[in-house]
């Protein structure tokens, strides 16, 4: 089964392409999974952020900010990088006229130019030590997330807009342990001076012209796409390879990704509720799963619904038992 749905690429292009449909602005990341399977060619060593020298598979996934859902999946051999991945990715799929936000890993010149071709609207933070921070640019507005000070400014820059923040509380937390590791003799004051002019700053391009908190907000939602994957992996245990082939893993990929897609729903039911914090949805999968629709040659019914599994279809307003 899994082989058969995994070489059906137009039956997953058709749920991608209306999962795509619902909102305007993504995320885009990559993840890894880990498999020893001979027969599995996508199965290479390449880089991940623990080290493991296991040969992976890397995940490619798309979010919606609006949503928060996912939109579209795929995976690709474990030595291909994040900007790589990223090419093959937008060639795949028609996102014209949508924003991307995309990690400073993906940052590079090419990059900004290849979305820029393709209509694409881009949020994307560079690497500390781009030229683009030698920009003089003036702080001269601020913002308030989740109770921090943010100083912030922007400025055009040919055809593209660059926005500083300062976060003040994260520059006292680096302009310290800059100052520890000064006074341990791990950097040297030239090196010193370099990054503590840097400290708690973080510079954004973009080919909007956007406001100050619009981008930020943009930037701090890329959260969403780290989450999914940390659901993916261990509450679905989706990471875990047990397979033959790649089509068998294109297969299991796409499967695992619709059970994330009603694992996210199902979050969404509870939180609107106010119970996410005391059922899980595995959890409420387990509560329902008390009932069975039993089907006959010309009718069914339903068995005995108990009485805590109609209090809490109540209090999640889905109503899905007949009175």
């Amino acid at each position: 089964m899994l082989h058969n749905v995994g070489v059906d690429k137009i039956g997953q292009e058709i749920v991608f392409r209306g999962l795509l449909d619902q909102g305007d602005q993504l995320v885009y990341d990559l993840s890894t999974m880990f498999s020893r399977s001979m027969n599995i060619r996508q199965a290479e060593k390449g880089y991940n952020k623990d080290n493991i020298q296991v040969p992976q598979i890397n995940l490619a996934l798309l979010c919606s900010i609006e949503t928060g859902l996912p939109t579209y999946i795929r995976s690709l051999p474990g030595s291909v990088r994040d900007i790589k991945s990223l090419y093959n990715t937008i060639n795949e799929l028609d996102i014209r006229g949508k924003v991307l936000v995309l990690d400073r890993g993906f940052f590079s010149e090419d990059i900004m130019k290849f979305l820029a071709g393709k209509k694409i609207n881009y949020v994307l933070p560079t690497r500390r030590n781009s030229h683009y921070y030698d920009t003089r640019i003036h702080l001269k507005a601020h913002i308030s997330y989740h109770g921090r000070l943010i100083l912030c400014g922007r400025k055009k820059l040919d055809d593209r807009y660059l926005y500083l923040f300062e976060d003040q509380d994260l520059k006292l937390e680096e302009c310290k342990t800059l100052y520890k590791i000064l006074d341990e003799k791990k950097i040297d004051k030239k090196q010193h001076r370099k990054k503590i002019k840097k400290a708690g700053k973080i510079l954004i391009i973009s080919n909007q012209n956007l406001q100050e908190q619009e981008v930020y907000e943009l930037y701090k939602k890329r959260e969403r796409i780290e989450k999914l994957f940390d659901s993916y992996k261990t509450a679905l245990d989706a990471d875990k390879l047990y397979l033959q082939d790649d089509e068998s893993v294109f297969g299991h990929v796409f499967i695992s990704f619709l059970s994330l897609y009603v694992y996210c729903k199902l979050e969404g039911v509870l939180k609107k509720a106010g119970l996410n914090r005391r059922i899980s949805p595995h959890d409420l999968l387990l509560k329902y799963s008390k009932v069975y629709h039993l089907g006959f040659e010309e009718n069914s019914i339903i068995t005995e619904v108990p009485k805590k599994v109609i209090d809490l279809d109540m209090a999640l307003g889905l109503n899905i038992f007949p009175r």
